[in-house]
C-alpha cells in the first residue's frame, strides 16, 4: 500500500506525526511518503539552515520528504495566521494533485483544517480516500481559545470542518469526547474511529537526571509543565499555594515553561512557587523524574473536558502520581488507571486538599500510583498501540476500496 501523510508541520518541527510515526506506518511493506512544509513552527520563522523553495525533496531514514513553500508565520495576527494556512493549503494542494506519485490512501493531520481541504482536493481529483487525524476540533478550539470570536466567521469555519467531514473516508478523533461530538454534528458512527495519542516515549525516556535547584532540595515537588497561557487558568495554583504555604512548609510547586501568563503569575505568586525556563523535550523526562507529583489544570469550558492536554500521557509514561485539574476524557483516563487524584478546575481550595492528601499519603502508596499509570500508559497508550491502530485503520480501509 502508497500511504501519503499530509501533514503542514513535521520533523524538525515538534509535532506527534513524525519520522518514526511515518516509520511504523512503513511496516508490514508499506511504501509511505510525506507532503508537508518548510520547517517554521512554533516560532513563525524559517528555521536556520532552511531556505523557502518551489520545492525541496528528501530522505529522512528511508522516508521520502516533499516540502512545499508557505507564509511563515505563527504571531497573533490573524492575517499572518490566514496566510500560512491558506497558503500551505494551496501548495499542497497542487502538488499533491501534480504529483507523479500516486497514493492508494492519504493520512491527513488536523490542524489547521486548512490541511483537510488540500487533502479534499486531492482526493476528489485522483480519486483516492483520505483518513482525517483531528487533534483539534474546529471552530470549537478558535472559540475557546480566544483566537477567533466573531459568530459569522465560526460559523463558515464550522461549514467547512462539515465539508471536510463529509469527505474523509475515515475520522480519527484524539479522544472518545471528540467522537461524540462529532456524532451529535450527523457524522456516521462507521467513519468515527478515536485513536488517543502517545507521548514521545524516545525523549521522555533518554532524558539526562536533573538535579533540583537548592531551592527545591529536600520538598515536596509539584511540578507544572508546559505552556502558561489563558486556557491552564493558573491563578488556580497561585492561590492554593497561598493556601499550602503556612501549613504545608515542604511543598513546593515547580512552574517550569512559558507563555503570555508567566510574568504576572511569577509577580503574584508566594514564596513557595518556583519559576523556571521551558527545557527542551529531550531533557523534561529528567524533570518529570525529579518531582513528586505531576499536575494538569485548564480552566473549565466545555472543549476542554473532551480534550486530552498532551502532557497526560507524558506524565502517565513518567510513572508519578498525577494531579488532573480537568474535567471529562482526560479525568477519566486518570482513574481508570488509578494514577492520581482530581480535583474540579478553577477551584483552588479542592487543588490544595488534594495536594495535601497526595502530601501525606506514604511513599509506597505514591509509587504504587505512578506505576500503575505507567503500565496503564504501556497497554493502552503506547506508540506502538497507536500507530498499530492507525496502520490497521489505513489497511481495512485501503481493502474496501
Amino acid at each position: 500500500m502508497r500511504i501519503l501523510i499530509l501533514s503542514q508541520f513535521f520533523e524538525p518541527e515538534p509535532v506527534l506525526m513524525n519520522v518514526a510515526f511515518a516509520k511504523a506506518l512503513a511496516e508490514g511493506g508499506h511504501e509511505v511518503r510525506v507532503l508537508t512544509g518548510f520547517p517554521n513552527y512554533p516560532g513563525g520563522k524559517t528555521y536556520a539552515g532552511w531556505r523557502m523553495k518551489l520545492c525541496q525533496r528528501e530522505v529522512i531514514d528511508g522516508i521520502a520528504i516533499t516540502r512545499v513553500p508557505l507564509y511563515a508565520s505563527h504571531s497573533q495576527s490573524k492575517i499572518g495566521r490566514i496566510a500560512n494556512y491558506g497558503s500551505f493549503c494551496a501548495a499542497a494542494a497542487i502538488a499533491g494533485t501534480f504529483s507523479p506519485w500516486r497514493p492508494d490512501v492519504i493520512f491527513v493531520y488536523h490542524p489547521p483544517l486548512t490541511v483537510g481541504i488540500a487533502a479534499a482536493i486531492i482526493g476528489f481529483l485522483r480519486g483516492v480516500p483520505f483518513v482525517y487525524n483531528i487533534q483539534d476540533l474546529w471552530p470549537d478550539t478558535l472559540k475557546a481559545t480566544g483566537m477567533i470570536g466573531n459568530a459569522r466567521v465560526l460559523k463558515l469555519i464550522g461549514h467547512l470542518a462539515q465539508f471536510v467531514y463529509k469527505r474523509a473516508a475515515l475520522l480519527l478523533p484524539q479522544s472518545p469526547g471528540f467522537a461524540q461530538r462529532l456524532r451529535e454534528r450527523g457524522v456516521a458512527e462507521a467513519k468515527l474511529q478515536p485513536v488517543i495519542n502517545w507521548a514521545d516515549e524516545q525523549a521522555l525516556a533518554h532524558a539526562p537526571s536533573w538535579p533540583r535547584p537548592a531551592a527545591l532540595e529536600g520538598k515536596f515537588v509539584v511540578t507544572f509543565a508546559g505552556t502558561m497561557g489563558a486556557a491552564q487558568a493558573l491563578d488556580t495554583v497561585v492561590e492554593a499555594a497561598c493556601a499550602l504555604e503556612a501549613s504545608h512548609p515542604d511543598v513546593r510547586f515547580l512552574m517550569i515553561g512559558h507563555g503570555i501568563e508567566k510574568d504576572r503569575l511569577q509577580a503574584a505568586a508566594p514564596g513557595n512557587m518556583v519559576f523556571l525556563p521551558a527545557v527542551p523535550m529531550q531533557q523534561v523526562g529528567g524533570v518529570l523524574q525529579a518531582s513528586d507529583a505531576l499536575l494538569v489544570h485548564l480552566r473549565a469550558d466545555p472543549l476542554f473536558e473532551i480534550t486530552i492536554p498532551s502532557k497526560t500521557q507524558a506524565y502517565l509514561f513518567a510513572g508519578k502520581p498525577i494531579l488532573m485539574g480537568v474535567r471529562g476524557d482526560a479525568a477519566a483516563l486518570v482513574e481508570q488507571a488509578g494514577a492520581g487524584l482530581r480535583f474540579e478546575p478553577g477551584n483552588a481550595a479542592d487543588l490544595a486538599v488534594a495536594v495535601a492528601r497526595l502530601h501525606a499519603m506514604p511513599p509506597a502508596e505514591r509509587a504504587g500510583m505512578g506505576q500503575r499509570g505507567r503500565a496503564f500508559y504501556e497497554r493502552e497508550l503506547a506508540f506502538s498501540v497507536g500507530t498499530g491502530t492507525i496502520r490497521a485503520a489505513l489497511e481495512a480501509l485501503q481493502a474496501r476500496v
